[in-house]
């Protein structure tokens, strides 16, 4: 180890750190390349091709030309994830269009309508549960 001052290893573990995100930037900018829509397919081969052959200045000239769509598809995937999850947990919980109702069972908003009629004198305890029994069965 005496042979390998200090300062040596720190630069070292620099370059390798740089190199690792250079990796990740290069696997970011070959995802981009072919989830782009506005690219037709001899734009992406020679995007490809530019980021593969001259790997360095082609992530940095990808990076510069495309960066600014290339955030603005990033947002949009993860909006269009997010409305994907929530359209589940509205599908899973049943207050969806799919929910308990168009299986066949009673819907939690068939329910609380009924409960909001009864608190406010709209309908009858007996009616309540009249209805009620009708939506279970």
């Amino acid at each position: 180890m005496d042979d390998y001052p200090l300062l040596n290893l720190f630069w070292t573990m620099l370059w390798f750190f740089l190199w690792i995100m250079w990796l990740f930037l290069l696997f970011k900018v070959i995802v981009d390349i072919f989830r782009s829509d506005d690219l037709g397919g001899w734009a992406k081969a020679g995007w490809l091709i530019l980021a593969l052959v001259v790997p360095y200045l082609g992530v940095l000239v990808y990076v510069i030309a495309r960066g600014k769509s290339m955030g603005k598809r990033d947002m949009k995937e993860v909006q269009e994830r997010e409305a994907a999850f929530k359209a589940y947990v509205r599908e899973a919980a049943g207050t969806g269009d799919k929910g308990a109702a168009a299986k066949g069972g009673p819907s939690v908003d068939e329910l609380a309508k009924l409960a909001d009629l009864r608190d406010r004198g709209a309908i009858t305890d007996e009616e309540f549960v009249q209805a009620k029994t009708k939506l279970l069965i």
